[in-house]
């Protein structure tokens, strides 16, 4: 029961970490419809760019090992929405939104081209620029733990980086929610997503509202790989070890649901750390996508998601 407990634990924390990456692209195919393969890379830049503000840029030394880290990743999630919006401005509005609304099917095979040119073009960028040293935004608080109990004899113990960034997560989150449900811009991505051809009609930009939806994306991608960074070490292809996490995360919560790619995301962690009861560490995945198919096969739509009746 301890065992249970303890890893029930561990996937909570992870699992929320693997939401706030989930939202991220969830965010982006919600609104635009575009299936990014380099939203992997971009969360790896989220982490260089985090370990070279705390290391080189003077954080460490103005606010110490403890707080310095997460200083230093809530600041590269407005560098990278930055960067995003950059990137869908030059490239990634040229195969998108109102230029290829009339092409329906065909306009889908350039995007994938692209960003899969856009991943390429990051993870051997990153090789070149930072090394194949692998890298991690250490703080005291990752190899520190507080206790829960005992009770009944048992003890939980929540590491105390990787709880300060679920609690991250989770406010986070809300905060995104808030955006899109309560304010002027959240109002025009939802307008975007859901038709865009009368959100054009209504004088919104549909355009401006995708490359806000791509810099959202990015930048909150980046933060959770910040945050995944304090207790896992990463390198320039890290990405591809978690793009297809994210996909999963996104097709369980519901294709278009934010709140369901944050639940599908949280799913993924549970999973995770309770099959090590039972299974090797390298069979992690394997136990993902095992519950992931039983899930699609009972539930396709995911657990938010709405049966499209077709007539």
């Amino acid at each position: 029961m301890e065992g249970f407990l303890q890893a029930l634990a561990a996937g909570l924390l992870i699992g929320a970490i693997y939401g706030l990456m989930c939202v991220g692209l969830g965010l982006i195919f919600g609104v635009m419809r575009v299936i990014n393969f380099a939203h992997g890379d971009f969360m790896m830049l989220g982490m260089y760019v985090a370990f070279y503000l705390f290391t080189a840029a003077g954080i460490q030394a103005v606010f110490g090992n403890t707080v310095g880290p997460f200083v230093a990743i809530l600041l590269a999630g407005p560098a990278l929405a930055l960067f995003g919006y950059i990137v869908h401005l030059a490239l990634i509005s040229r195969v998108s939104g109102t230029r290829t609304a009339s092409l329906e099917g065909e306009g889908h095979y350039a995007q994938l081209i692209l960003t899969l040119g856009i991943a390429l073009i990051l993870q051997n960028g990153g090789l070149i620029i930072f090394g194949s040293v692998l890298a991690s935004i250490r703080t005291p608080l990752s190899s520190s733990a507080w206790e829960l109990g005992p009770l009944f004899d048992m003890s939980i113990f929540l590491n105390k980086a990787r709880s300060i960034d679920a609690v991250m997560s989770l406010a986070i989150m809300v905060l995104l929610s808030l955006l899109i449900t309560r304010t002027r811009i959240g109002k025009s991505l939802r307008a975007a997503a859901d038709n865009p051809t009368a959100a054009t009609y209504m004088g919104i930009d549909v355009d401006r509202a995708h490359r806000t939806a791509f810099a959202l994306g990015c930048g909150i991608t980046a933060i959770a790989g910040g945050l995944l960074a304090t207790n896992y070490p990463f390198h320039p292809f890290v990405g591809l070890e978690y793009v297809i996490v994210m996909y999963a995360g996104v097709v369980l919560g519901g294709m278009g649901s934010i709140i369901g790619a944050f639940w599908g995301g949280m799913t993924i962690g549970l999973v995770q750390q309770m099959s090590t009861l039972i299974l090797p560490t390298q069979l992690q995945n394997a136990a993902i996508f095992v519950v992931f198919l039983l899930i699609i096969f009972f539930r396709p739509q995911g657990f938010f998601g709405r049966m499209v009746e077709r007539t």
